[in-house]
């Protein structure tokens, strides 16, 4: 969701369980233990995300972007089908990986948040 459907969904009044009633069929949860399909004989297994979801409040509003979550699931495996899309997928994000490296993000910190001068490392003698 956006940050504007979420605020809007807030003054509204959330409520998970209108959501999970909606969601129910797409993960089979026992009866308040979790869900018994991928736990087979640890049905308590997922009861923390149960609770938090349900009985928490589901304070991220999991639930109620659980739709584009599905979906986007779907487009990425129809993207996985197709072995020549997703090798050409794959190389691309390596190579526009380059810009995502922790010495430019420290640096942009560095100058951009903390305004710290640059420190230049000594030679090795």
């Amino acid at each position: 969701m956006t940050v504007e459907e979420v605020a809007a969904l807030r003054a509204k009044g959330y409520n998970p369980w209108d959501y999970y009633h909606r969601t129910r069929n797409c993960g089979p949860w026992s009866t308040g233990s979790g869900p018994v399909f991928f736990t087979p004989g640890e049905g308590a297994a997922f009861a923390p995300v149960h609770h938090t979801l349900l009985s928490g409040g589901d304070p991220f509003m999991v639930l109620a972007d659980f739709r584009a979550y599905s979906d986007a699931q779907a487009k990425v495996d129809a993207a996985y089908r197709d072995r020549d899309r997703w090798a050409r997928m794959a190389i691309l994000n390596v190579a526009r990986s380059g810009r995502f490296s922790s010495d430019r993000t420290i640096r942009e910190y560095a100058e951009e948040i903390w305004h710290l001068p640059q420190c230049r490392r000594a030679k090795n003698p």
